[in-house]
């Protein structure tokens, strides 16, 4: 799997901003596929940091109804993989660059 394929987009919530204040940790949301390895190597490559350690977890899938002029519409969300990474005590990951 290309690196490309890895990382889909990091995750800017609240939450995910105070771990990378306090913890070193970034979030990410990844493909399903990708393992601890691909990950890890994916983000070194991409932001030149050293990674310490990658912990996954997959948020499943929702059903979502709402009731709208045209009738009733239900879906689904579907599910994905979030990466948490943790880079080497001194190093960061400027996420806000590109913007």
């Amino acid at each position: 799997m290309r690196q490309t394929d890895i990382l889909i987009k990091p995750i800017l919530s609240e939450k995910a901003n105070a771990q990378q204040e306090s913890l070193r940790r970034y979030a990410f949301r990844v493909n399903r596929k990708a393992n601890k390895l691909e990950i890890k190597k994916a983000i070194e490559d991409f932001y030149g940091v050293t990674v310490v350690d990658v912990n996954t977890a997959v948020a499943p899938g929702k059903n979502k109804a709402r009731y709208t002029k045209a009738g009733f519409i239900q879906g689904t969300k579907s599910a994905y993989k979030k990466a948490f990474v943790t880079v080497a005590e001194g190093e960061s990951i400027d996420l806000y660059a590109n913007i």
